[in-house]
């Protein structure tokens, strides 16, 4: 059997092993964060600080995904869902409840890696003038929310293998064998959309742990080094949201919840390139090429981040304003070629 998995929201589908998922600081180190290196005042950061800070936050995430499991559950026992359109035989809700149990770890990973990469891109880019928290306060919320992303894409893919194999009918070293291979090695997993969708949520997975841990040993590995690979977590991102709309069931065809998961990336697209334009230190500034000190790649390099950010928003008003979301309109006569059980 092979359930859809991203990649962070309303009605679950399948991120983010997935994945959306994501974890800290979406672009570069923030000046509050390194303000714990400085200000010997304030208690250093460690990651056993951050882990009992986190669980607050992390039971706030099960509540949310506790609701979203039973949203879900309640749609398949009435049909509503278009998972039950894309895999009929899924109307069994308690046959595969592991299954939405999963899908709604998923969801409730895109969604805390939402909020993590917007509140990594309001502390490392220009502020709005009133914000609720101190940027202490919100700086921590950051690293907390980063760190409950990481363990809710781990829930979903564990869970994803899990429900493989409880409906597998080989041998148990069989089972086990096929469904880790199927949910965590690239390549594993050979059924229609999957042969991509799944890649891209275990690539989300794979990088998220390192980037999102490596916070905490930046003073081994330097900090421009650790700013320099801590951008990629926007990469992190994008292949959790995309694992999502290329699989997830719920957003299988075109409607307005499919709508609404692009409409969500448009603020992050927004402070994406505030931050780009408005960077905090002077030595990212887009000078023009005769007063650039750097090499001339460097340069490139700054101006097409930029140029590839407004694209992004460009894009995303071109796909909410028009309706044209990627989504199936008609339903496939024959859906096992997409989401293959066997």
């Amino acid at each position: 059997m092979k359930p859809s998995s991203t990649p962070a929201v309303p009605e679950p589908a399948d991120p983010p092993g997935t994945a959306a998922n994501t974890t800290s600081d979406t672009t570069d180190t923030n000046a509050t964060t390194d303000t714990n290196t400085t200000d010997r005042s304030q208690p250093r950061v460690t990651l056993r600080s951050d882990l009992r800070a986190s669980i607050p936050d992390g039971l706030i995430a099960l509540v949310v995904t506790a609701a979203v499991f039973a949203l879900l559950y309640a749609r398949i026992k009435a049909k509503t869902s278009s998972t039950v359109t894309v895999m009929p035989f899924m109307a069994d809700a308690g046959g595969f409840w592991m299954y939405f149990l999963s899908q709604a770890f998923g969801w409730s990973a895109l969604l805390w890696a939402w909020t993590t990469v917007v509140l990594g891109l309001l502390l490392s880019g220009p502020r709005p003038g009133r914000l609720p928290l101190s940027a202490q306060r919100l700086e921590r919320l950051h690293r907390t929310t980063s760190l409950n992303t990481i363990a809710l894409i781990l829930a979903h893919a564990l869970l994803f293998a899990a429900e493989l194999v409880r409906h597998d009918t080989t041998r148990w070293y069989s089972r086990l064998y096929t469904a880790f291979v199927e949910s965590f090695v690239p390549g594993g997993y050979d059924s229609g959309t999957g042969q991509l969708a799944i890649p891209l949520g275990q690539a989300a997975l794979y990088l998220a742990v390192p980037l999102g841990l490596l916070f905490y040993i930046r003073h081994r590995i330097g900090p421009k080094t650790w700013r320099v690979l801590h951008r990629f977590v926007i990469v992190v991102y994008v292949l959790s949201v995309w694992h999502t709309l290329l699989y997830g069931t719920n957003v299988w065809y075109d409607g307005w919840f499919r709508t609404t998961v692009w409409l969500l990336q448009l603020p992050i697209a927004a402070l994406l390139l505030a931050r780009l334009l408005r960077p905090a230190r002077r030595s990212e500034r887009l000078s023009s090429p005769g007063a650039h000190t750097g090499s001339r790649a460097g340069w490139g390099l700054r101006l097409g981040g930029r140029l590839a950010a407004a694209g992004a928003v460009i894009a995303l008003l071109a796909v909410i304003i028009s309706g044209n979301d990627g989504g199936r309109t008609v339903p496939p006569d024959d859906t096992s070629s997409t989401h293959n059980h066997d």
